[in-house]
């Protein structure tokens, strides 16, 4: 069973890598970047405004945390200054005592008094045998102080640096984004004045029905006056055809270089004939 499952692991993997290596991966890869960037540029710049900001304003914990880290660092420096400072003092009042106990034991007395009391001499000479290995401790351990303090100090100037590189780099972030609104929203007021062209196509369908009124009433009108003018009035005499050679000569004659006559005869001829 084991077996079969580690064969069937390493097939994947070989078919994995097989696929990778042809043009169907690459294909794949491709895809997947396309339907990123599809899926990057299908966001609003508003919204990543937004997301931006909220960005820039979840600095504010971290930037918090990093001011009380320095705020506890500059309070141990302080105390390692304080106990350095303390360390320097018990060692120049320790090698003054030394100095006077080795001038003391220089005389070769066999009695010493110091503070009322009287010492032998093997009694200071232990003494200053003990103090001086004493001396010569706390000597390292100021000496180990001035190093921590003086990389505490290093650590403290550098991150001090940091962090105000940060807030630097914070406020030019706010500043960016200040700008990247300005101009989205100069670029949003171009694009609506680009685009805002008034669709007018009902007024326009409201002037073309308002002429096609018009037109209909002038027409009406029209039709009207030409029925009172030709229709509307009682014809009182009786149709006579006596007068018509009479209209028909006057007619004719009133053209150039025809015989109104001559015409009037063949119409008569051509009459009489029907």
């Amino acid at each position: 069973m084991l077996r079969k499952l580690f064969m069937t692991g390493a097939t994947f993997a070989l078919l994995s890598g097989i696929t990778l290596a042809t043009p169907v991966g690459s294909y794949a890869r491709c895809g997947w970047d396309y339907l990123t960037n599809s899926a990057n540029d299908a966001v609003p710049l508003e919204w990543e405004l937004k997301r931006a900001r909220q960005m820039i304003a979840d600095l504010k914990p971290e930037i918090h945390d990093n001011a009380r880290r320095i705020a506890q660092e500059k309070i141990e420096v302080v105390r390692l200054e304080r106990q350095l400072g303390e360390t320097d003092q018990r060692l120049a009042k320790a090698q003054d005592e030394i100095e006077r106990l080795s001038g003391d034991l220089s005389s070769e007395s066999d009695r010493y008094s110091y503070g009322g009391k009287t010492y032998t001499s093997v009694q200071v000479k232990s003494d200053l045998s003990n103090r001086f290995k004493r001396f010569k401790t706390r000597q390292q351990t100021s000496q180990k102080l001035e190093k921590m303090l003086s990389a505490r100090q290093a650590s403290l100037r550098s991150a001090s640096e940091r962090m105000e590189a940060m807030l630097d780099a914070k406020r030019q972030l706010e500043v960016e984004v200040e700008n990247l609104q300005a101009r989205l929203g100069a670029l949003r007021v171009a694009q609506t004045s680009s685009r805002l062209n008034l669709d007018d196509s009902a007024l326009s369908r409201s002037r073309e029905l308002l002429d096609e009124i018009a037109t209909r009433i002038d027409v009406e009108e029209e039709t009207m006056a030409v029925d009172v003018e030709y229709f509307g009035e009682i014809d009182l005499d009786e149709p006579s055809d006596e007068n018509l050679l009479t209209d028909i000569t006057a007619y004719m004659d009133g053209l150039d270089g025809k015989d109104s006559g001559a015409l009037v005869s063949i119409d008569l001829s051509s009459d009489s004939t029907l």
